[in-house]
């Protein structure tokens, strides 16, 4: 990792109107649970739905595509990633430093705000709270790898991401069983499962599956934006 690339990273991102974009998703999970929570609707039922439907299943994956993009396609666009590259420093650590980046803001803008919404709710019932935390965790480390990846290999990273985050994991997966297979989401809710002992935590994912899934996306995905950028032309062409 390169403090200085990240320092730079961490400035484009949070200075810019991403930043509103990254806090809106978080305030308005927390909003809907504090709402839960003075109608009377604070039970295990309704914090398992809104985890998993609005937290895990639309809030992390959004946040995922703003951040892993974000990290690195604007400066693929604008050409200023064509001075930091032509910097004595190893493509594959921009990558890595880069994903690193994108991971911490999931983790502070997902994971987090993730835990206080269910804690608000159920407080630390049957490990509700820690174990969506968990799972957003996991699974925005994974997204944050997966659209960094898409932000270096094409310029319709945004479009490609939203028709995988919402199409395939949304509208495929509720419909096609073994579709749920291949969505980060659901590895995220497996995670959750193992940590909370809530009835109300559907898993569709085996624990055996979910957790190589996540290890193998998340460490291939930074392989390849790594790769990816070693041969990136500095004349900005693919």
């Amino acid at each position: 990792m390169n403090t200085v690339v990240a320092g730079i990273t961490y400035r484009a991102l949070l200075g810019r109107r991403r930043i509103v974009l990254l806090l809106l998703l978080p305030l308005a999970l927390i909003g809907l649970a504090v709402l839960l929570r003075l109608t009377g609707g604070a039970d295990q039922s309704s914090t398992a739905f809104l985890m998993q439907k609005f937290a895990i299943g639309t809030m992390l994956p959004l946040l995922g595509l703003i951040a892993g993009t974000g990290v690195i396609a604007p400066e693929i666009d604008d050409g200023t990633i064509i001075h930091l590259m032509s910097k004595p420093i190893s493509r594959p650590v921009i990558a890595q430093t880069k994903f690193v980046v994108a991971a911490s803001l999931l983790a502070l803008f997902a994971a987090v705000p993730t835990y206080v919404a269910a804690w608000l709710l159920v407080r630390n019932e049957d490990g509700m709270a820690p174990g969506f935390a968990l799972g957003a965790l996991v699974g925005g480390i994974a997204y944050a790898a997966v659209f960094l990846l898409l932000g270096i290999i094409t310029r319709h990273a945004v479009t490609i991401g939203i028709i995988y985050a919402l199409v395939w994991e949304g509208l495929v997966g509720s419909l096609v069983p073994g579709a749920r297979k291949f969505s980060i989401q659901q590895w995220a809710q497996t995670i959750a499962g193992q940590v909370s002992d809530s009835p109300y935590l559907t898993r569709d994912v085996t624990l055996g599956f979910a957790v190589p899934a996540l290890i193998i996306v998340t460490v291939g995905a930074v392989f390849w934006a790594g790769r990816r950028l070693r041969v990136f032309s500095l004349t900005g062409d693919e």
